[in-house]
């Protein structure tokens, strides 16, 4: 029978242990919150914060959470309605010269998982359903592009072959006009 000593149990469970550890943020999920910063040098500070709360409680909103760090303030809440409607409040208010306000979603972890270095794993636009992106070509454009790049090949094959022409251009209707000397 295979017996392995009890080091390598200890350690395998240790791994596993601080695995669960650091992947438990996924499991909190994101709340719908709303994000101000400075546009430019205008102060994101505690008056600013004061003065927002205070803006959202007239309107009866009120945040689940408000987050102040050195560049940007975050309300969190507890659903898109109410974030929806606080953003049209804090809008009205701030000076959108100065202030940048986005939708946002920040990441529930837990206190004590942030405090450890713990975060969600961020998923790109491919995993949360991806973008639809529409093209359109100037087919005008891309046709008057081709006409010139031939026009020009055109000219240079016939100095190359020493055939003397008049012109070589683009006839209105589409395609190249190549007018001779002569015959």
């Amino acid at each position: 029978m295979n017996q392995y000593p009890w080091w390598r149990y200890a350690l395998v469970v240790i791994v596993l242990v601080v695995g669960a550890l650091y992947a438990a943020p996924n499991l909190f999920g994101t709340d719908p919150a709303l994000q101000i910063s400075a546009r430019r040098a205008a102060p994101v500070d505690i008056e600013l914060q004061t003065q927002l709360t205070d803006a959202l409680a007239k309107a009866t909103i009120e945040p689940k959470r408000v987050e102040l760090t050195e560049k940007k303030i975050l309300f969190r809440f507890d659903d898109d309605t109410d974030r929806e409607k606080a953003k049209v409040v804090i809008e009205e208010l701030l000076d959108e010269g100065k202030y940048v306000t986005a939708l946002n979603l920040a990441p529930a972890t837990p206190d004590l998982l942030k405090g450890i270095g713990g975060k969600p794993m961020y998923m790109g636009l491919d995993l949360r359903g991806g973008i639809h992106f529409l093209m359109q070509v100037d087919t005008d454009a891309v046709s008057r592009q081709t006409d010139e790049r031939f026009i020009s090949d055109i000219k240079n094959a016939l100095k190359e072959e020493k055939i003397r022409y008049r012109s070589v251009t683009r006839a209105p209707d589409g395609g190249i006009l190549v007018r001779f000397t002569s015959s």
